[in-house]
């Protein structure tokens, strides 16, 4: 098992905050082995697939009242009938009992969660092998960009299609059409991937409802069911002092680079392939390490754009351009956008940005780092 450290120091910090954290996240991206992680002389497991768990939670206080250990781990909860009051019986009659939930989802996306458990919860999204723990997982960085982030593509020996479109058919079965009643998963899938080949670029409903040869409903409906289990991330505009800017068009990216690489037949990578999926690296690393921060993007009507802002304070933001080589780097565009807003930080983040340094483009001073260097 190889402990991810950073994401159990989360949790630890969720349950300062609440007595609830709730780990969500895609399937097979870690849940259940963050959660065994734990300790097994601290945690008790509950493994919420379990037909006999049902029985074994019914009455809930009963059940909390018989834990020895002080942590209690509700793997997959929303397998159960009433998962709200068993969470609501144990965060508010055991206040000294950490809780650990598992899903695919944030809870608003199931009907079984009636209420959210506003001020008994922290929520933390899990994502895919992160930057920082490539070191763990023995995996260099192009291996990380074309298997994906999923542990067990990740530390397979070789890139295998069926783990790709298994899990794609499993998705649709276990989530999509639980939570969402969809029936048509050839549609859905034909959607997903169709996301897939234009994760890093800007979404047009009407275009893709047009190529798909389907309604801009059902894509609008799909592509919230796809944001809600996190399998996509919409970035969307910042925008404020400019006439010429956008407002309204997201970039659109998937969750993991491994099915960026697959749906589009990068087998293997090439050079020019590299970059786009650094990008999506960058803004999962962004994802976890400011989790309270909105994550936006900036372009203009003349096509010039910045790939991630930063909004930290009222008329302070910070700008954040993704290079493979620094080099590639063009300013004009980030002068453009200091231009409307000149106060914040600028930073380019290329894999070779370590130790990190200074660099000066013009007026504009950009910082030239790795991820690691985007803190908080």
């Amino acid at each position: 098992m190889i402990p991810r450290s950073f994401w159990l120091r989360r949790i630890e910090q969720a349950w300062r905050e609440a007595p609830i954290a709730w780990l969500c996240g895609v399937r097979r991206c870690g849940k259940t082995t963050l959660a065994e992680s734990l300790g097994a002389e601290r945690v008790l497991y509950v493994n919420c697939d379990l037909p006999a768990v049902e029985e074994m939670v019914r009455d809930p206080q009963l059940f909390f009242r018989s834990c020895t250990k002080p942590v209690v781990v509700f793997d997959e909860i929303h397998q159960l009938s009433d998962p709200t009051r068993i969470l609501k019986v144990g965060a508010d009659a055991f206040p000294k009992l950490k809780i650990l939930a598992t899903g695919s989802s944030t809870l608003a996306a199931s009907k079984k969660f009636r209420d959210t458990l506003t001020g008994r919860k922290r929520t933390l999204h899990l994502l895919p092998v992160l930057w920082e723990e490539l070191p763990a997982f023995g995996a260099p960085l192009p291996r990380r960009l074309y298997l994906g982030g999923l542990p067990p593509a990740l530390l397979s020996d070789s890139k295998r299609p069926a783990f790709y479109r298994e899990w794609m058919d499993s998705f649709f079965a276990r989530d999509i059409q639980r939570l969402f009643g969809f029936r048509d998963m050839n549609r859905f899938n034909a959607l997903l991937e169709y996301v897939m080949r234009q994760s890093g670029g800007q979404l047009e409903m009407t275009k893709t409802a047009t190529a798909l040869g389907i309604t801009r409903p059902t894509v609008e409906s799909h592509l919230r069911a796809l944001e809600i289990t996190s399998a996509i991330t919409l970035v969307r505009p910042f925008h404020g002092s400019g006439r010429n800017e956008l407002v309204k068009m997201p970039k659109i990216f998937a969750f993991d680079t491994g099915f960026v690489s697959f749906v589009r037949g990068w087998d293997p990578l090439r050079s020019e392939d590299l970059g786009a999926l650094w990008e999506h690296l960058v803004l999962e690393h962004l994802q976890a390490h400011f989790p309270d921060v909105l994550i936006r993007h900036w372009r203009d009507k003349s096509g010039r754009e910045v790939d991630f802002v930063l909004a930290h304070r009222r008329d302070e933001v910070d700008a954040i351009e993704c290079k493979w080589h620094p080099n590639a780097f063009d300013s004009s565009a980030l002068r453009v956008f200091r231009g409307y807003y000149p106060r914040g930080r600028n930073y380019l983040v290329t894999p070779s940005g370590d130790p990190p340094y200074a660099k000066r483009y013009s007026k504009l001073e950009v910082r030239i780092c790795t991820p690691s260097e985007l803190r908080p």
